[in-house]
């Protein structure tokens, strides 16, 4: 495990996105990190357009930071500084991928996810 999961900022903020699933209605962990391949794969291929791949490529410059032994701010010439920018980063990271997953999976469960129609085709019947 990466050195900076271990700091205690890093853990709280973890123990509160972990606690957010756990809510009425809220979105389990296992069921987040399930849902974020079929996420990349639904933007990207442009079917999920929710949100964009900037900020996909944004979520994922800031879990390399927050896995990366580099620091902006290292702790050893500002301590507090240096835990403050990875405990950030990790919130809004935190932060995003549960609104990003929770917008993914509400589209999934409509028809969204279901069918690949283009988006000036209305579905209904044909009366006869």
């Amino acid at each position: 495990m990466a050195a900076h999961l271990l700091r205690p900022g890093a853990l709280a903020v973890l123990y509160r996105a972990l606690r957010a699933g756990r809510r009425p209605g809220g979105v389990s962990p296992a069921r987040t990190l399930a849902a974020l391949p079929r996420l990349v794969l639904a933007t990207t291929t442009g079917r999920y357009r929710g949100t964009s791949r900037a900020q996909l490529a944004l979520m994922g410059a800031a879990a390399a930071y927050v896995l990366s032994p580099l620091d902006l701010v290292p702790e050893v010439l500002v301590p507090v500084g240096g835990l403050l920018d990875d405990t950030l980063v990790l919130a809004w990271l935190s932060g995003a991928v549960l609104r990003e997953t929770e917008a993914f999976l509400a589209w999934e469960a409509g028809s969204g996810g279901q069918d690949d129609q283009p988006d000036d085709v209305v579905p209904g019947e044909v009366i006869r």
